[in-house]
């Protein structure tokens, strides 16, 4: 009898009809369920890619060599004394542009020739800047103060100047003319002119600032 009395229940119009209303309303939680799952995972695709890209980007950076010619590409440097260097405020000057940090051994060997340069050829309007590459404002003050260094030198913050120049490592050192593009040609060894990558012998530093200063 009760299963009987409520079949007639089920049938007699209002109860059908709010039984039958009533189910959209418990279904749309599970669309809703079911629709979160697949936006969350379209957002790990898109992240994914976004990543992928980015790591892409950064491996072809680094596979790509060093600048040997053409125009130098701009930077803004702010020396550990306060002061701002922009490349395009030097334009008429030549200018060595030396990477270089506290913790690189190679930087050691050539940084008394680097000042002692400076020295001689500052009148005759030579620039030198010297970049510091993923290092600690104390420790690259020390190196300057062991080393003498009185030429203009600052921190690459987020290495972006190294990123421009594709540097491969330290020290590494470019040479820009007056005209704002890296020293053409090739040394006798073979190496461009534009830049030097390792140590810089004082011979070698030598000849390139005697052609950036040739008129």
């Amino acid at each position: 009898m009760q299963s009987s009395a409520r079949n007639e229940s089920l049938t007699n119009g209002e109860p059908l009809a709010t039984a039958t209303r009533a189910l959209p309303l418990d279904a749309a939680p599970t669309r809703r369920a079911r629709r979160l799952p697949s936006v969350a995972i379209l957002l790990v695709v898109v992240v994914a890619f976004g990543l992928l890209g980015l790591f892409a980007f950064g491996w072809m950076q680094r596979q790509a060599p060093p600048l040997q010619a053409g125009h130098a590409p701009q930077f803004e440097l702010k020396t550990f004394d306060g002061q701002t260097v922009r490349l395009a405020d030097l334009k008429g000057k030549p200018v060595v542009l030396n990477f270089w940090a506290s913790w690189c051994g190679p930087c050691r060997a050539e940084a008394p020739a680097l000042q002692t340069l400076w020295e001689k050829y500052k009148d005759r309007g030579l620039i030198v800047l010297g970049v510091d590459y993923v290092d600690t404002e104390t420790e690259a003050k020390k190196f300057m103060q062991e080393f003498g260094m009185t030429y203009p030198a600052g921190a690459d913050v987020g290495t972006t100047i190294a990123s421009q120049y594709k540097i491969t490592g330290v020290p590494e050192t470019y040479f820009i003319t007056r005209d704002g593009k890296l020293l053409a040609g090739r040394d006798a060894t073979g190496r461009p002119n534009g830049n030097y990558i390792g140590a810089l012998p004082a011979r070698a530093l030598e000849a390139r600032i005697e052609q950036l200063l040739a008129p």
